[in-house]
């Protein structure tokens, strides 16, 4: 009886251990947010999603904000109506996520909806070198990662993504890896074989070579002119005359010629200061020779009336000695007997 009593006694303790362990696993998956009404949205990653399992964490910038909830395949849950949808479909992959809307400070949809215009999108990231993803969602340029229409009526709503770092690297070498596929790789080695070609025709026997042979000419010949020339002399020389120079530019005669200047410039300065006087005395000269003028020639203007009527008077007098002396001197003749 008191064996089976401790039986029972065990088998209900490894019971509520198992309990305990459940609720614990439950609020570590749901991240502590049990009993709290989350927001669910959802996305779609156009990429490998090996090692994203659900109850990943979504952190918004390094801060766990949900966690994923559900992981799938886009044809799976909206099946495609057309081929061409089939097609954008399969390459995609349904990413859910349940935010809490404390932590991503999300009040409602619509505030969501206004940050995925404003340029929210997920993307898929790694976490160190373990290996174990995670979406992260960040805010970017909303006209770098548009928000595309969609074929299918999404459950929940839309967080658009964008490409991971590695996915971006990835597409960016398969960009530059195509680009030299497709470049004419044996036409740009004929193009350098001819390249190297004429360098090497031009250095052996061409323009360059000439150029080459003249320039070595010249440097020979400059080197025989400096040789030939005694250039310790010429410095001697130019030493000498610079010397003689400064001993000319401190000498007496140049500080006399300076002072000499010097003073010139203050009698020209002290000229140049009486000069506004004395242009005023030439312009009151000036004044009352105008106004001597001018009364000179109104005391002159009656004496030029009366010389010209005597010259008048001279000439008619000179022409009548002329023609009739007599009469000029004894008068007209007296008038002839009235008969």
């Amino acid at each position: 009886m008191a064996t089976s009593r401790s039986l029972y006694v065990r088998v209900g303790a490894l019971i509520l251990a198992g309990l305990v362990l459940g609720l614990g696993f439950v609020l570590f998956l749901t991240g502590g947010g049990f009993g709290r009404q989350n927001l669910v949205f959802e996305t779609y990653i156009q990429e490998s999603v090996t090692g994203l399992e659900v109850g990943a964490p979504v952190r918004y910038r390094g801060v766990q904000i949900g966690q994923v909830s559900e992981i799938g395949l886009v044809n799976a849950e909206y099946p495609p109506t057309s081929r061409n949808e089939a097609m954008e479909a399969f390459q995609q992959v349904l990413v859910r996520m349940a935010l809490d809307p404390k932590r991503a400070t999300l009040d409602n949809v619509e505030d969501a909806l206004q940050a995925v215009r404003n340029g929210l999108r997920a993307r898929l990231s790694s976490q160190g070198i373990t290996g174990v993803n995670y979406i992260e969602l960040d805010f970017v340029n909303p006209e770098r990662f548009p928000d595309r229409p969609l074929p299918w009526r999404p459950s929940f709503p839309v967080i658009p993504a964008m490409p991971s770092t590695v996915a971006q690297v990835q597409n960016l070498a398969e960009t530059v890896l195509s680009r030299i596929q497709q470049a004419p790789l044996e036409q740009l080695l004929t193009d350098v074989s001819a390249i190297v070609s004429s360098a090497r025709t031009q250095i052996s026997d061409g323009d360059l070579a000439r150029i080459l042979h003249e320039t070595a000419d010249t440097v020979s010949s400059l080197r025989v002119m400096l040789n030939a020339t005694d250039l310790p002399g010429l410095v001697a020389e130019l030493r000498g005359a610079a010397g003689d120079l400064r001993a000319l530019a401190g000498g007496p005669e140049t500080k006399a010629a300076l002072n000499n200047a010097a003073a010139a410039a203050d009698e020209l300065r002290r000229s140049m200061s009486r000069l506004p006087t004395v242009i005023t005395a030439l312009e009151q000269t000036a004044r009352s020779a105008r106004n001597t003028t001018q009364d000179a020639n109104a005391d002159l203007g009656p004496l030029l009336r009366d010389l010209r009527a005597v010259v008048s008077n001279l000439r008619d007098t000179t022409e009548t000695l002329r023609r009739a002396p007599g009469a000029a001197l004894f008068g007209a003749p007296p008038p002839p007997p009235s008969r």
